[in-house]
């Protein structure tokens, strides 16, 4: 490293290392903010899976929207709501995962709801190793925001701020 550069953040070389770039965060839909910090914890608002402000599928998963397609969505959604808990926290604070809420637009009969919800919390492993081993709940809805078949909320763990 060379003098007056600062040292890469961890969770940046990981990313780096796994090929993943972070969108930039979508802008609310409603009247929320995208993520809040408190102590110790970033919570991140539901994120859809966006590109360049566009939502990338629409409609109810087993109508439409395949498992497979579906566990991509989610994978997506992961990596805006780790871009979503930088905004507020900064990459270098985002240590770990401790609840990832997996919503998922069902067709009638489609109960592969875990399998969807997946791609989001095997990101996270990929991404934090065993500190993105996360409580989870994966539910199935009528509908979602923007017709969205996926929609994630996700709890992170931060390290502490640094002392003013």
């Amino acid at each position: 490293m060379s003098a007056g550069r600062p040292a890469l953040s961890a969770l940046t070389v990981r990313l780096a290392e796994l090929g993943l770039v972070l969108p930039d965060v979508s802008a609310p839909k409603g009247v929320y903010a995208p993520a809040v910090r408190s102590g110790l914890h970033v919570m991140v608002s539901g994120q859809v899976p966006l590109a360049n402000g566009t939502l990338v599928a629409t409609g109810r998963v087993g109508d439409g929207v395949t498992l497979a397609e579906a566990y991509a969505l989610s994978r997506r959604c992961a990596l805006a709501a780790l871009a979503a808990a930088d905004s507020v926290a900064g990459r270098a604070a985002v240590v770990g995962v401790v609840k990832v809420v997996g919503y998922v637009a069902s067709a009638d009969g489609f109960i592969q709801l875990p399998g969807v919800v997946d791609g989001a919390s095997e990101l996270f492993l990929s991404v934090f190793g065993e500190a993105g081993r996360h409580a989870r709940s994966a539910v199935g809805v009528a509908r979602l925001p923007l017709d969205s078949p996926v929609e994630i909320d996700v709890l992170f763990e931060v390290a502490e701020r640094d002392a003013d």
